[in-house]
C-alpha cells in the first residue's frame, strides 16, 4: 500500500512538473491589487451618494410641471442635482420608485436626488423657460463650484504613479530572473507566461506506443533503430568514443506518422518523452519563447535519457531574416537562438536526443540543420500499396468487419489499399472511422465492403446532393462532360483508368469520376500528356456534341495548364526551353521578388504552355470523333443511371489492351518471403 502511495505520489510529481496549473503567487497577487486600486481611483474616483439616479429630461420635465421637487443646485455647470420632497414620492411610489430605499421595513429612506447631465448651460436654461412659459411658474435654482482635491492629484500625478509602479514590476521580474528562477521575466513572469507548457509522457506509465502500433514506415523505422539503442545502451557508444546524433527532422507530408513515430522511439526506448508544439514557443511578449525553450530543456535534462519531441518546429525555426513584421520576427529569431544554444549546450552523456517533424523543411534556418543540432533528415512519404494494407489493418482491429469471405460485402483490405492510393495514415484513419459511421446510419451489425467505398468517396469528392435542382440540358451537359473524360482516360496508354463515374452532385462539382492511378517513382513525357489529355476531354466532348463549351470545364483547365508549366519550367520537357529548370528546392531562392528568366524567354514559356496544352485539346477531341458511338452510349446509361463503373464501360469499349504497370500481385511463395522478412525486422527491432 506505501509503495502504491509513493507510486502515485511520483507520478503526480512527473505530471505536474510536465504541465503546471496557473497559478499566481502572493506577491504577485498583491501588485494587480495595488494596480487596480489606482486605476479606480484614477477613473472611478469621486464616487457618490448612493441615492443620486441619473434622469432624461422627458422624465425631469413632468417632475418640474408639477412641482415635486423641492431644490434644483446646477454644479460646475455641467450637472443639476434635483432634491425631490418626501410627500412626493409618498404619493406617487410609482413614479420614483427608483428613489424608494431597499429596505427591510420597506420605509422611504433620506431624500432622493435625481442627476440630470445639462449639456450646455445655456441650452439648460432654455429648457427651464419653457417649462416655466407652460406652468406660469418660475423655477429657481443655485450654482455651486465643487472640487476633489484627491481626484485632482490623481488627474496630475496618476499616469506618472502608475508608469513607475509599471517599471517597477518590470525590474522586480527581471531580477528574479537574473537570479535563476527561470519563470520569464516582465508579463510572463507576473502571470506564468514564460513557463514552458511542456507535456510529458513517461515510457512506463503513459506512452505504450511501439514500432508495432506504427503500420508501414519501415524505411524511417530502421534509421530510427539506433536512436533507440543508444537511449538503451548509451555505453556502448561512449565507449568507442562515437556519438549519436543530438538531433533527428522527421519530413513529411502531413498526416503520415511523424508525431506516432517519435512516441513509438521513446516507447521503444523506454524513457520520457517530451512533446511541444513549435507555435508554443512564439508569443507577443518579448522574452517568453526563448524562456519557454530554456525550460523545456531544463526538464529533459532533469530526466535524462530522454527525448524532447518538437513538432510543427518550422513555426520557430523558419529561416531569419524573411518574412513577418519587425516586432513578431525579433521575437521568433531570439527564440531559434536560444534553441541553437540550448542544443549545441549538449555533451555526449547528456543523453537528450531532440526530435523535430515538419512538412515544410525548405523554409528551415540553415543553421538549424547543420552538424551537432539536426544532423540527420528522415524522409517519411506517403505509404505505398503494402504499407496502405498495414496501416488499415491497425485501424481496422476496434471494427466489427464483414469477414465472411463468400459474401459481397467482405472487406478486402487489399481491394481497399488499392481504392486509396495517395493517401496518408491519416487519411487512412479517417477512411475506417467514416466506414464505421457509414454503417451505422444504415443500422448495420457489420462494416462492409460497400460502406468502405461510400467513405472514400465522400472523403474525396464530398457529400451527395441530390436535393441539388439541376435542368435537363445541364444534365445532359453534365452526362457527356463526364462521359468525354471517363472514355479517353480509357482508350489512352498512360492514363488513370476510371473505378467510377456519376453526375451526381458531390460538394461544388457538379459531376464527379473516380480513377486508379498508377503508384509511379518516375514520370515520362507521354504519360504527363496522356493526363492532360484526359483533362482537356470533358471540354472536347461538350464541344463535339453541342458545338459550344461552358463553364464546367474550369477545374480541368487549370489542372491541365499547372501540368504543362510545370513540364517547361520545372521537369525541362519542352525542346524549345531546352533542359532548364527554374524551380527552387530549397525555397531560399535571390529571385524572390522577380522571374529568374527574361521576358524573351517568359514568352517562349507561354508559347510552349499554349501549344501542349492545345496538342491535348485536339488529341482529346480526335479520340472522341473516331469513338462517338461509344461515347453516345456511354452519356446515355450516365444520364438514366447516373452512376457507372468500370464494368460498365468494359462492356461499352471492351476491355484495355494495356496491362497496369502497378507491382504484380504476390504469388503464395513471395508473400511468404515477404512476411519471413518483415517477422526478421520485427526480431530485431525486439533486440534492439
Amino acid at each position: 500500500m506505501a509503495q502504491q502511495q509513493q507510486n502515485n505520489k511520483q507520478q503526480g510529481g512527473d505530471q505536474g512538473r510536465g504541465n503546471k496549473p496557473f497559478r499566481l503567487k502572493p506577491m504577485s497577487i498583491i501588485y494587480i491589487a495595488l494596480f487596480v486600486i489606482i486605476g479606480f481611483l484614477l477613473f472611478g474616483g469621486g464616487g457618490g451618494s448612493s441615492m443620486k439616479q441619473p434622469i432624461t429630461w422627458e422624465r425631469l420635465e413632468p417632475i418640474l410641471e408639477k412641482h415635486d421637487y423641492e431644490s434644483i443646485t446646477v454644479i460646475n455647470q455641467e450637472v443639476a442635482e434635483i432634491h425631490i420632497k418626501p410627500e412626493a414620492v409618498r404619493r406617487d411610489t410609482a413614479a420614483y420608485r427608483d428613489l424608494i430605499s431597499r429596505t427591510l421595513t420597506g420605509a422611504q429612506g433620506p431624500q432622493g436626488i435625481y442627476v440630470y447631465n445639462i449639456g450646455t448651460y445655456e441650452h439648460f436654461d432654455n429648457q427651464l423657460a419653457r417649462v416655466e412659459a407652460k406652468t406660469g411658474e418660475y423655477i429657481s435654482y443655485r450654482i455651486e463650484s465643487r472640487s476633489n482635491a484627491w481626484k485632482d492629484i490623481l488627474v496630475f500625478f496618476g499616469p506618472l504613479l502608475m508608469l513607475i509602479f509599471f517599471f517597477w514590476i518590470m525590474s522586480a521580474m527581471t531580477r528574479r530572473q537574473m537570479g535563476g528562477d527561470g519563470s520569464g521575466g516582465g508579463f510572463g513572469g507576473l502571470f506564468g507566461m514564460g513557463r514552458s507548457n511542456v507535456k510529458q509522457y513517461d515510457a512506463t506509465k503513459q506512452n505504450n506506443v511501439t514500432f508495432k502500433d506504427v503500420a508501414g514506415l519501415a524505411g524511417a523505422k530502421e534509421e530510427v533503430m539506433e536512436v533507440v539503442d543508444f537511449l538503451k545502451n548509451p555505453k556502448r557508444y561512449t565507449d568507442l568514443g562515437g556519438k549519436i546524433p543530438k538531433g533527428v527532422l522527421l519530413v513529411g507530408p502531413p498526416g503520415t506518422g511523424k508525431t506516432l513515430l517519435a512516441k513509438a522511439v521513446a516507447g521503444e526506448a523506454g524513457v520520457p518523452f517530451f512533446s511541444m508544439s513549435g507555435s508554443d514557443f512564439v508569443e507577443m511578449f518579448v522574452g517568453v519563447g526563448a524562456s519557454r525553450v530554456r525550460g523545456l530543456f531544463d526538464e529533459a535534462k532533469k530526466k535524462s535519457p530522454c527525448i524532447v519531441f518538437i513538432d510543427e518546429i518550422d513555426a520557430v525555426g523558419r529561416a531569419r531574416g524573411r518574412g513577418g513584421f519587425a516586432g513578431s520576427n525579433d521575437e521568433r529569431e531570439s527564440t531559434l537562438n536560444q534553441l541553437f544554444t540550448e542544443m549545441d549546450g549538449f555533451s555526449s552523456t547528456t543523453n537528450v536526443i531532440v526530435l523535430a517533424a515538419t512538412n515544410r523543411a525548405d523554409v528551415l534556418d540553415k543553421a538549424l540543420l547543420r552538424a551537432g543540432r539536426f544532423d540527420r533528415q528522415i524522409y517519411v512519404e506517403l505509404p505505398d500499396l503494402e504499407e496502405r494494407k498495414a496501416i488499415f489493418a491497425v485501424h481496422m482491429k476496434n471494427l466489427k468487419l464483414n469477414d465472411d469471405k463468400t459474401s459481397e460485402g467482405y472487406v478486402d483490405k487489399e481491394f481497399l489499399a488499392k481504392q486509396t492510393p495517395g493517401f496518408s495514415g491519416a487519411d487512412i484513419a479517417n477512411v475506417c472511422n467514416e466506414a464505421a459511421l457509414v454503417a451505422a446510419r444504415k443500422e448495420k451489425k457489420r462494416v462492409e465492403k460497400q460502406d468502405f467505398l461510400d467513405a472514400v468517396d465522400r472523403i474525396v469528392g464530398g457529400l451527395e446532393k441530390r436535393t441539388k435542382v439541376l435542368t435537363d440540358q445541364e444534365k445532359h451537359t453534365i452526362a457527356y462532360h463526364e462521359s468525354g473524360h471517363a472514355s479517353v482516360s480509357w482508350l489512352l496508354r498512360w492514363a488513370n483508368p476510371l473505378v467510377k463515374v456519376t453526375i451526381v452532385p458531390r460538394g461544388k462539382a457538379l459531376g464527379a469520376a473516380w480513377y486508379l492511378p498508377e503508384e509511379r517513382q518516375i514520370t515520362t513525357y507521354e504519360q504527363m500528356f496522356d493526363e492532360m489529355t484526359s483533362l482537356m476531354a470533358g471540354r472536347a466532348s461538350e464541344e463535339i456534341v453541342y458545338g459550344k463549351i461552358s463553364t464546367g470545364a474550369l477545374n480541368d483547365i487549370e489542372r491541365a495548364t499547372k501540368m504543362a508549366q510545370a513540364l517547361v519550367t520545372y521537369y525541362g520537357m519542352s525542346p524549345e526551353v531546352g533542359n532548364i529548370s527554374f524551380y527552387d528546392s530549397t525555397g531560399q531562392s535571390e529571385y524572390a521578388f522577380g522571374k529568374p528568366f527574361s521576358e524573351k524567354t517568359a514568352e517562349t514559356i507561354d508559347r510552349e504552355v499554349r501549344r501542349m496544352v492545345e496538342e491535348a485539346y485536339a488529341k482529346a477531341k480526335e479520340l472522341l470523333t473516331s469513338h462517338r458511338e461509344q461515347l453516345d452510349q456511354l452519356a446515355t446509361q450516365l444520364y438514366e443511371k447516373e452512376v457507372l463503373f468500370r464494368e460498365d464501360l468494359e462492356r461499352i469499349y471492351g476491355p484495355r489492351p494495356w496491362e497496369s504497370e502497378t507491382p504484380k500481385e504476390q504469388t503464395a511463395d513471395e508473400e511468404a518471403e515477404t512476411k519471413a522478412i518483415e517477422e526478421n525486422n520485427d526480431k530485431d527491432f525486439e533486440e534492439v
